[in-house]
């Protein structure tokens, strides 16, 4: 992780971040992960977050479907904690800049280095050439344009992401080296491991909207009753001693994490906590701490939803502010390729 920065909101340090509206509701793993890491970046960094509804469409969506999510994944952020007044919260369409930037890097970026990403190459294997879109292969070039529009010095990101961040330096230095210095060479904040949350059902997988099973999931947006059967429901492992210990006891473990990720209470505290104690102790107690925690974030959520229009006007004002960064970005990256300035562009704030 980055070092603090300073407190002065002018000297602050500007961190970047986005999750896909691609499912009905955030879960456990992007809410520790993710959000609540953002919730805390947002206190010393100028941070902006986002919604990629852009990077949805590289695979079919159904448009009102896509539109709900969005909304819905905007009023999780919110009441989860990101504060519209702390930072810059948008959703990407509504700032065309990031199309546009995606163009320039797309001209800059080589067949043969896009096609090494391995998102790409994984999702292409299981759809097969016929069924992969244009648009999926140049995801990652629209994402450094998500992160070069705002220059900022650095994107939490989990591990699996790291690939993406280094195609963005990449094509960062390669316009600054080729056109005169114009980008920030982002630098990756890689989270810690202890962040990572499993599947209830198949705890050696990451928690992931795409598993198999909906019981594996703890989704903020589940009634308590579904979230607490599913947490009691949960495998665990052979025995009966509760200690952590990821590769034989993988199941517990993931409980062990959960628990002590939405208590922030050490680990070791937690496994003398249960010393002695069975495993039915530890998921009655782990869904008592889940829904205590999710069920105000829910709540807020759906409060938001009933005003879809205070909503819509909150992410508004967002996309107004990241257009006055973006839109400067994008004009000197359009007078340094040699594009003929038009009568209206400019900084957003100054029409």
């Amino acid at each position: 992780m980055a070092s603090a920065p300073p407190s002065s909101p002018a000297q602050r340090q500007r961190v970047l971040s986005g999750m896909q509206p691609s499912g009905s509701s955030l879960h456990l793993g992007n809410y520790l992960g993710a959000l609540i890491q953002w919730v805390r970046m947002q206190e010393s960094y100028d941070a902006i977050y986002f919604i990629p509804d852009l990077h949805a469409i590289t695979v079919p969506q159904d448009p009102a479907e896509l539109a709900e999510r969005t909304r819905l994944t905007a009023a999780q952020y919110i009441a989860g904690g990101v504060d519209v007044n702390r930072c810059t919260l948008f959703v990407q369409s509504q700032v065309p800049e990031h199309a546009q930037l995606a163009w320039v890097l797309n001209c800059l970026t080589g067949f043969g280095e896009a096609s090494r990403m391995t998102q790409f190459k994984d999702k292409s294997l299981k759809q097969g050439a016929d069924s992969t879109s244009v648009g999926l292969f140049t995801y990652p070039v629209l994402q450094a344009a998500d992160i070069l529009l705002y220059q900022p010095e650095g994107v939490p990101v989990g591990e699996d992401q790291r690939q993406h961040i280094e195609l963005s330096r990449d094509l960062a230095q390669r316009f600054n080296t080729r056109f005169g210095e114009t980008f920030v060479v982002p630098k990756p904040f890689i989270q810690k491991e202890s962040a990572k949350i499993y599947d209830l059902q198949n705890p050696t997988a990451k928690m992931s909207k795409s598993a198999s099973s909906a019981a594996g999931l703890i989704n903020i947006m589940d009634e308590p009753k579904v979230t607490a059967k599913r947490i009691k429901s949960a495998v665990t492992d052979d025995g009966t001693e509760i200690r952590f210990d990821r590769e034989g006891k993988p199941g517990v473990s993931n409980l062990l994490s959960i628990y002590s990720l939405m208590t922030g209470k050490d680990m070791d505290d937690v496994v003398g906590h249960f010393e002695g104690r069975m495993y039915g102790h530890l998921k009655v107690e782990l869904a008592d701490v889940v829904v205590d925690r999710l069920e105000p974030i829910r709540s807020r959520a759906l409060e938001l939803l009933a005003d879809p229009a205070e909503l819509d006007r909150l992410l508004a004002v967002g996309a107004a502010k990241a257009r006055e960064i973006a839109s400067v970005t994008l004009a000197d990256v359009f007078s340094k390729v040699g594009f003929l300035p038009a009568a209206d562009r400019g900084p957003v704030g100054a029409r």
